[in-house]
């Protein structure tokens, strides 16, 4: 799918959600691989000025949001050697997944919905005794799973690993798949 990348060139492109850490996992896979980190949830999030992406799809609509979304997609593709973390609603959309498969291998983090529960009261804290904070980050969970059964991704069942395990699963991952599409 990538060939005509140069093994250096190549990104490494996560999505999958495994609960409210997966910005910082990713962030340390980048360091891990020595490579730097873009998190596109954020990006598309301050170029519409707004701290959500759902946010900006109240504020602006479904096409707005798209637009911002390919857009940054664009230019995140144009990027090498890069951890790129985006969610799979974005990258679900159109050709957003083909354009970024094309610069490296997409590696999908899953986990099962007891894993994702008891996540989720670990990181929420109080928070997780809010009804309205737990229907927030399920209905995140639902909209990411449509990414589960794609072809031409990797998938990582993160139920029974640690964070530092599925670190080093990814780079494992990584280093293999870039060497392997030579």
């Amino acid at each position: 799918m990538f060939n005509a990348i140069s093994l250096t060139d190549r990104n490494l492109v996560l999505t999958g959600y495994t609960g409210a850490n997966q910005p910082r996992t990713a962030q340390a896979i980048a360091e891990r691989l020595g490579m730097p980190f873009v998190n596109l949830d954020l990006l598309i999030s301050e170029r519409a000025g707004l701290s959500a992406t759902d946010d900006l799809r109240a504020q602006f609509g479904q096409r707005h949001l798209r637009a911002v979304e390919s857009d940054i997609i664009e230019e995140a593709r144009l990027r090498r050697q890069t951890v790129i973390r985006v969610n799979a609603r974005t990258l679900l959309y159109g050709t957003h997944l083909a354009a970024l498969g094309q610069t490296g291998p997409v590696v999908a983090l899953i986990t099962t919905l007891d894993a994702v529960l008891r996540r989720m009261h670990v990181s929420l804290g109080g928070r997780y005794a809010d009804p309205n904070e737990r229907a927030r980050e399920l209905g995140e969970l639902r909209q990411e799973w449509g990414i589960r059964n794609l072809d031409g991704l990797a998938r990582i069942d993160t139920t029974h690993l640690t964070n530092e395990q599925v670190i080093d699963t990814v780079v494992a991952l990584y280093r293999e798949r870039a060497i392997s599409r030579d």
